[in-house]
């Protein structure tokens, strides 16, 4: 085997590429960082469980769109028992009233663009 030296070399610049995204991550701190959303208001129970929001609210919000504008239905029971009107400008802002300090956070940092913006007028934008 008389390309000992080359395979060895090859295999550690692998090994250094392989490693620079986790390297980079530990000296900079972004891999510790996560998103704290402003909730903006002193209500302590969302529409469901916080843990079920903040992985599946867009099912929820499909579920909601599917009801409301496919079926007519404009009210949700929720697993607590009770019931929200399905609309987001005024069940889901009335709490979280600060796009960019609670939805922006979270989807910025997720990299996806929710097309809810696309139908929906937040307040604040439409104040302006």
């Amino acid at each position: 085997m008389y390309d000992r030296g080359k395979i060895i070399t090859g295999i550690i610049i692998f090994l250094i590429l392989l490693f620079i995204p986790f390297l980079y991550n530990f000296i900079t701190g972004k891999a510790t960082y996560v998103p704290e959303p402003v909730i903006g208001t002193s209500e302590k129970e969302c529409v469901e469980s916080r843990m079920f929001m903040r992985t599946d609210h867009m099912k929820l919000l499909d579920e909601w769109k599917e009801t409301a504008v496919r079926h007519g239905v404009r009210n949700y029971k929720a697993k607590n028992g009770k019931t929200y009107t399905i609309d987001i400008t005024g069940t889901c802002m009335e709490c979280h009233t600060d796009k960019e300090k609670f939805c922006d956070r979270c989807h910025n940092y997720a990299g996806v663009e929710p097309k809810c913006w696309n139908c929906h007028v937040y307040k604040k934008v439409a104040d302006k």
